[in-house]
């Protein structure tokens, strides 16, 4: 599990770990999260993404080697919020809404503050296609729309 780090000019208190901090911890493992299927930020997306940085390039902020995060409306390479929160700061600074984690290949828009389905979403497929030849060397598995579509059903 990721570490929580930082460095604080106040005394250290009893409970250093804001109600926000508790969400981004336990939120998602709490249970099944539904990627969304659409988004009203894809239009910012590049235009190639099909030509990527490599799953392990490091923060180009930081340098730091892992839980790093692909924009993807301008292909930088930033840490995630666990680290030293490049990419939010990037999203914070900049407005681009939509990044994909090279760890677990899940794509995020900040604005709708959601997780997107790249598997069924056209316009993320190449991107996640292409990440995950980079880390496993072969191409994904393909999953069913259909299949998908009865899951939800029921």
């Amino acid at each position: 599990m990721a570490t929580h780090g930082g460095s604080s000019s106040s005394p250290p208190q009893e409970n250093p770990i804001v109600e926000d901090d508790l969400d981004l911890l336990y939120g998602a493992e709490s249970g099944w999260v539904d990627a969304r299927t659409s988004c009203d930020h894809l239009p910012s997306l590049s235009s190639d993404l099909v030509h990527i940085p490599t799953p392990d390039t490091h923060c180009n902020r930081c340098q730091h080697p892992s839980e790093n995060w692909l924009c993807l409306c301008c292909k930088e390479v930033l840490c995630s919020r666990f680290v030293n929160k490049h990419m939010l700061q990037h999203y914070q600074q900049i407005n681009h809404s939509v990044a994909l984690s090279y760890s677990d290949l899940s794509v995020w828009c900040f604005s709708c503050d959601a997780y997107l389905d790249a598997q069924l979403i056209p316009q993320l497929r190449p991107v996640y296609e292409t990440a995950y030849l980079l880390k496993f060397g072969e191409a994904p598995p393909i999953r069913s729309v259909n299949a998908q579509h009865s899951q939800s059903a029921n």
